[in-house]
């Protein structure tokens, strides 16, 4: 499926938080978020965007992570969606990051050593 270029007014469009794996954006226009998170792109109008932050903040990691202890997935924290047969799949960082970008407060955050993805060549 392609995104129609009116899906979003871009002329218009605030980053309100970015993180190493996505950006949050919001329309001052037509006031729709958007969210960028790795592959995943969602869209929500303010009363979505406020459910599905509660949502991911009210994650129980643990949870998940030893309900599906048993299991060879890498991610094991789910977030179900409306259509019955998808699931996106997250691990415990993943999550986390998602939080900071849904926090609002990851415009400028301190980078990590982990966070620089830099080949170093020692001559």
């Amino acid at each position: 499926m392609l995104l129609n270029d009116s899906s979003m007014c871009n002329n218009n469009i605030k980053t309100v938080s970015k993180v190493k794996n996505g950006e949050l954006y919001v329309c001052s226009q037509c006031h729709i978020y958007h969210l960028e998170f790795n592959n995943i792109y969602l869209k929500f109008n303010r009363k979505e965007f406020e459910n599905f932050k509660t949502y991911i903040f009210d994650i129980e990691i643990d949870y998940w992570e030893h309900k599906y202890a048993c299991s060879k997935m890498k991610r094991k924290v789910p977030i179900p969606s409306l259509q019955t047969n998808l699931v996106l799949m997250f691990s415990r960082e993943e999550i986390y990051e998602l939080q900071l970008l849904l926090s609002n407060n990851s415009l400028n955050p301190l980078l990590e050593t982990k966070d620089i993805d830099y080949t170093l060549i020692l001559n």
